[in-house]
């Protein structure tokens, strides 16, 4: 892993979910839909990428920076995942991730003026539904304005650090100081959609986050969530979640728009 002042972070990636539920991270699963192999999750990509924002605008990035991800090819296990930034002024930052010369992921980061954060109840909390027997992922179960049981998790500032080590992080803040790295809070968006539904191999697409505050170790985080849309594209079947993630419940502290591919064309044979 190696860093540069020239808005340059390059990584060797690591499949962190490779034994997940998810088998699109498995290697044998996924040649099946066509892959070379598992995909490294799309939230340690984004994990990969705001290095560079975080690196540029410190710690203020964290508490009211904005970015946006969208993942068009895998990344793989064991190869470098190049991410570059383009300044286009001073507070803004356009970013792609590539490997072995193939765009991968492409974003943007800002840094804006402090935004009026939503009041923490701003999405309701829910039960969570028994995990053995949750419903399939289908339309019928994903319906729109649909209020999602709320996953929540306390990291400790070891499993932060190991979070840290894992997506080969350089900057030094997040265990210096216990503040939760953002890719770990990215991952609550997923764990929004698995802990609700039981799904099949399925993609992480994109995501859009405004941060309006910092996480640090101890501190529970949950992830309330609800749905704004679900629909068919090109045979895939596409969620989209609004999640809120807060802070012991008194303080929200980012807004994930997160969209996957819960059922691909390759499972409904479209």
């Amino acid at each position: 892993m190696s860093t540069s002042a020239a808005l340059q972070h390059t990584v060797e990636a690591f499949n962190l979910s490779a034994a997940s539920e998810n088998k699109i991270h498995d290697d044998t699963v996924a040649k099946k839909f066509g892959f070379e192999g598992g995909l490294v999750p799309g939230v340690e990509v984004y994990a990969y990428m705001m290095n560079l924002p975080v690196a540029r605008f410190g710690v203020d990035w964290l508490e009211r920076g904005t970015a946006s991800c969208r993942f068009h090819k895998p990344v793989y296990d064991g190869r470098n995942a190049s991410v570059s930034g383009t300044a286009q002024d001073d507070n803004r930052i356009a970013l792609t991730v590539e490997m072995d010369g193939t765009l991968c992921a492409t974003g943007q980061s800002a840094l804006l003026d402090a935004k009026t954060p939503p009041a923490a109840n701003d999405i309701p909390t829910a039960p969570l539904p028994d995990h053995a027997t949750r419903p399939d992922a289908a339309p019928e179960n994903l319906v729109i304005d649909q209020i999602m049981g709320t996953y929540d998790v306390t990291h400790s500032a070891e499993d932060n650090a190991k979070y840290v080590r894992n997506v080969r992080e350089s900057l030094d803040l997040y265990t210096e100081q216990n503040i939760i790295h953002p890719g770990l809070i990215l991952r609550l968006g997923n764990r929004a959609l698995s802990m609700n539904v039981q799904l099949g191999p399925w993609i992480h697409v994109g995501s859009n986050v405004q941060n309006y505050g910092i996480a640090r170790a101890g501190d529970c985080l949950a992830a309330p969530a609800r749905v704004i849309k679900e629909y068919d594209h090109k045979g895939h079947r596409f969620v989209e979640l609004d999640v809120l993630i807060t802070a012991n419940g008194e303080k929200a502290l980012t807004r994930i728009h997160h969209t996957a591919i819960y059922r691909p064309r390759q499972v409904t044979g479209g």
